[in-house]
């Protein structure tokens, strides 16, 4: 996969690398959706065995923190910003 990115980098031609990073750009968005959905059925697949794997076990499998196990499993994405802070209720 790095491969890969370095080849589009190291492409010459500036129009034809813009043009790659494009479509590479498009298709990331919703490859990024799908990516993140199986990571999540993974995870809670893990939680879901008898007895159920450890977050801090899934984190170290991921090669993740243990927090962001936490936020797979609640289906919280990105940098954390839609995740109820302390104190507050969801919804």
């Amino acid at each position: 996969m790095i491969d890969a990115m370095n080849a589009v980098e190291a492409i010459a031609d500036p129009e034809a690398r813009a043009k790659a990073i494009s479509e590479v750009l498009a298709d990331q968005a919703e490859r990024a959706k799908r990516w993140r959905e199986d990571r999540r059925k993974v995870v809670l697949d893990l939680r879901a065995q008898q007895p159920p794997v450890s977050y801090r076990k899934i984190a170290a499998m991921l090669d993740v923190s243990l927090r962001t196990v936490q936020d797979i499993e609640a289906g919280y994405t990105g940098s954390g910003k839609n995740r109820p802070r302390k104190g507050q209720a969801e919804g």
